[in-house]
C-alpha cells in the first residue's frame, strides 16, 4: 500500500530589519525637509508682504517695503491726470507742476510687521489705502484747478429746467426736457480732483462725478407732466356746430389760443375771443335780414330784400355757453342757442311751408310740406292813405282767434288775428264782398291782409307761429278784376313751385267784377269807395301813414340791427308804435288767446 504526498517543510525568512532602518531614516529626513521649508518661507515673510496683497491698488506679493515703496515712486514719476468734461473737453494736470511726490510715514513697514510670518500658508491676502503716502502742493493744485477752463466763461452755460411748449398742431403741449448745461459745483470739482492725483488715477470723468449743476425742474417732474395733460385734454377737444348739413369745427389749433394758466393751476379762456369766433359764425350763417329768392307760384323769380325772417343767433347767450362748454374739457356737437330760427338752413330757409303774398297781383298762396293749402285775393293796406303793407319776408309771430282790432276810431272784431310784422297780419274781413283786383288803391286796408273769412279759417287753421310770410311785388301780375266771393278760394293741395319749374302755372282766376249789394252801403265796382267799420268816427279823417314795425311794436330797420338791440322774442314784449291814422299807442300786443284782444292801434 502506498503512502500519499508528504507536507512541504517550511523554512522561516529573517526579519527585515535593514529595510525598516531605511524607510525611517527616510520618513524622518522628509519630515525634517519639509519643517525647514516651512520655516524657511516664514522666515521670508517677516520681510515681504504675503501673497494676494494689495497697497493703493497695486500687488505688493511677496515685495518688500522698499520694493513698494519704489513701485508707488515709479507711478509718481510721469504721472498725468486727464480730466474729461461735457462738449468734448479735455484737459490735463502733471504730477511735475504741482510738486507731486510720496511721503512714506511707516504704515508700510506697520503692515508688514502685523503679518504673522508663520501662518504664512493661511494667509488669503489683504487690501490697504494709505493716503498720506502721495503728497501735492495744494495751494498750486488749487491755482491749477481754478484756470482750468471747464470753469471759464464762454465754456459755462447755466442749466434750463423743463418747461411746457406751446401748442403745436398734430401733437398738442409737450413737456420740453430740461436743459443740462455745462456749469459745474466748484467743490465737487475740486474733490474730485484731489482725490484722483492722491490715489494715482489718470483720468477724471466730470459726469461720472456728477459734478455739474442740474435743472430744478426736470421731464420727470409730475407737477409739468399734469399740467400737460391737462392742457391737452382741451386742446384734443373739438366742438362741432350744425347748420343744417353744414358743419364748424372749433378744434385745438384755435381753442389752444384762448387758452391760458392762472397762478393757480387753472384754466381760462379768452372770454373776448370766444364772442368774436361767435360773432364771426353768425356773421357766416344768420339769414334774418338778408335777401330771399323765391320762385312764385307764377313762374318767375323774385329777390325779397326786406323783412327779419331767418335763422339768427344770440350771440351773447351763444358766447356763454360755448365758455363753459370749452370749460368743460369734453367734445361735443350743439347748435348755437338762437333769437329767431328759420324752416330750415340752406339757399332758402323758408322751406317748403310759407304764405306767399304778391301785393301786385293781390292774391297770396299758403303752402305747407310743399303742397298748396288755399290761395286767395285779397285786400292790402290803402296806397291813397299811405297805408301801403310793406314788402319783405317775416315770421308769423303768433294766432289768436277772436281778437279786437282797435284805432282812436274804431274797435274791429276779427275771428282770425295772424300778425306777421308788428301790427299787420293776416284776418278775415267779413265786411268786405269784394276782394283783390284795384281796391287797395284808394280803399285799402290800414296795412293789414284783408281775407275772405273762409280763406283766414283755412290758412289759421294750418298754420303756426313762425311760418314765414313771404311778401313780394311783381311787375306783370296786377289784375283789373276783383273777386266778389267771402269764401275765398279753397283749392286742392297742388305742389310749391321749386326753382326746378320750366313754365310758370296760370295765372290766379279772380273774378272781375261782383255784385255788391246796396245795403251793405258798399258802391259797386273796383274803384268804389269800400266802408269798413267805423264805431266811433269817419275813417276820412286819417291822413297820417302807418309807420311799418319790427316784430312786434318795433320799427324794421334797413339793416340787421347790432346785437346789443336784439329783435323782441315773442308778441307783447315792444310797444307798438302807436301811430296809425288816427290810432291810439297801445301799451303791448296781445301775446296770445285769452290775452288782451284788442290789437293796437288801426291795423286792419
Amino acid at each position: 500500500m502506498s503512502e500519499g504526498p508528504r507536507p512541504r517543510s517550511r523554512k522561516k525568512k529573517p526579519f527585515p530589519v535593514k529595510a525598516v532602518v531605511i524607510g525611517t531614516v527616510t520618513a524622518l529626513a522628509a519630515a525634517g525637509a519639509c519643517a525647514g521649508f516651512y520655516v524657511y518661507m516664514g522666515r521670508q515673510y517677516e520681510t515681504v508682504f504675503f501673497p494676494h496683497t494689495i497697497i493703493n491698488g497695486h500687488d505688493v506679493s511677496n515685495k518688500t517695503t522698499e520694493e513698494v515703496k519704489e513701485l508707488i515712486a515709479a507711478g509718481i514719476e510721469g504721472y498725468t491726470l486727464t480730466i474729461r468734461g461735457r462738449g468734448g473737453i479735455t484737459e490735463q494736470i502733471t504730477g511735475e507742476e504741482i510738486g507731486l511726490h510720496s511721503v512714506f510715514d511707516g504704515s508700510l513697514e506697520e503692515y508688514l510687521e502685523a503679518q504673522q510670518p508663520m501662518r504664512w500658508w493661511q494667509s488669503e491676502g489683504a487690501e490697504y489705502e494709505i493716503s498720506t503716502m502721495i503728497v501735492c502742493d495744494e495751494e498750486r493744485l488749487e491755482e491749477i484747478i481754478d484756470h482750468l477752463s471747464c470753469f471759464s466763461d464762454e465754456n459755462t452755460r447755466e442749466p434750463e429746467d423743463a418747461y411746457l411748449s406751446d401748442y403745436e398742431p398734430g401733437m398738442g403741449f409737450r413737456v420740453i426736457p430740461e436743459e443740462p448745461g455745462t456749469a459745474l459745483e466748484p467743490e465737487k470739482v475740486r474733490e474730485g480732483i484731489k482725490d484722483a492725483v492722491l490715489n494715482l488715477k489718470t483720468e477724471l470723468n466730470l459726469e461720472e462725478l456728477d459734478a455739474y449743476k442740474k435743472a430744478e425742474k426736470t421731464s420727470e417732474d409730475e407737477e409739468l407732466q399734469a399740467r400737460a395733460e391737462e392742457l391737452n385734454r382741451y386742446a384734443n377737444m373739438t366742438v362741432t356746430y350744425l347748420f343744417g348739413d353744414q358743419r364748424e369745427v372749433l378744434d385745438g389749433n384755435i381753442i389752444a389760443e384762448w387758452m391760458s394758466i392762472g397762478e393757480d393751476g387753472q384754466v381760462s379762456f379768452d372770454a373776448e375771443q370766444v364772442s368774436a369766433y361767435v360773432k364771426g359764425l353768425a356773421a357766416k350763417y344768420d339769414t334774418a335780414y338778408q335777401s330771399k329768392t323765391l320762385k312764385t307760384s307764377y313762374g318767375s323769380t323774385v329777390t325779397i330784400t326786406k323783412g327779419f325772417y331767418g335763422w339768427r343767433m344770440d350771440q351773447g347767450k351763444e358766447a356763454e355757453q360755448l365758455y363753459s362748454v370749452l370749460l368743460s374739457g369734453e367734445s361735443q356737437t350743439r347748435e348755437p342757442v338762437y333769437i329767431q330760427t328759420a324752416n330750415s338752413h340752406g339757399a332758402n330757409d323758408y322751406g317748403d311751408t310759407y304764405v306767399e303774398i304778391n301785393l301786385t297781383a293781390q292774391h297770396l298762396f299758403f303752402y305747407k310740406n310743399g303742397n298748396l293749402v288755399t290761395e286767395s285775393d285779397f285786400v292790402s293796406g290803402s296806397h291813397a292813405r299811405g297805408d301801403d303793407t310793406p314788402s319783405g319776408a317775416y315770421p308769423l309771430t303768433y294766432k289768436q282767434r277772436d281778437a279786437v282790432l282797435k284805432g282812436a276810431t274804431y274797435r274791429t272784431p276779427v275771428k282770425y288775428w295772424m300778425p306777421f310784422n308788428g301790427n299787420i297780419g293776416m284776418h278775415d274781413a267779413n265786411w268786405r264782398s269784394s276782394f283783390g283786383g284795384k281796391i287797395y288803391m284808394t280803399n285799402g286796408s290800414h296795412g293789414c291782409i284783408n281775407l275772405p273769412p273762409a280763406v283766414a279759417k283755412v290758412i289759421f287753421e294750418n298754420i303756426s307761429p313762425g311760418v314765414p310770410v313771404l311778401c313780394y311785388h311783381l311787375d306783370g301780375t296786377d289784375s283789373k278784376g276783383t273777386s266778389g266771393s267771402q269764401s275765398g278760394a279753397v283749392p286742392q293741395p297742388t305742389a310749391a313751385p321749386t326753382a326746378a319749374a320750366q313754365t310758370p302755372p296760370a295765372e290766379p282766376v279772380t273774378e272781375s267784377s261782383a255784385e255788391i249789394l246796396p245795403e251793405q252801403g258798399i258802391s259797386s265796382g273796383e274803384g268804389g269807395p269800400v266802408q269798413e267799420p267805423q264805431p266811433e268816427s269817419s275813417l276820412a279823417e286819417s291822413t297820417s301813414a302807418l309807420e311799418v314795425p319790427v316784430g312786434p311794436g318795433g320799427a324794421l330797420p334797413e339793416t340787421s340791427p347790432e346785437e346789443s338791440s336784439p329783435l323782441p322774442e315773442g308778441p307783447g314784449s315792444v310797444p307798438g308804435p302807436g301811430n296809425s291814422p288816427g290810432g291810439e299807442t297801445e301799451s303791448s300786443l296781445p301775446v296770445g288767446p285769452g290775452a288782451n284782444t284788442e290789437i293796437g292801434p288801426g291795423v286792419y
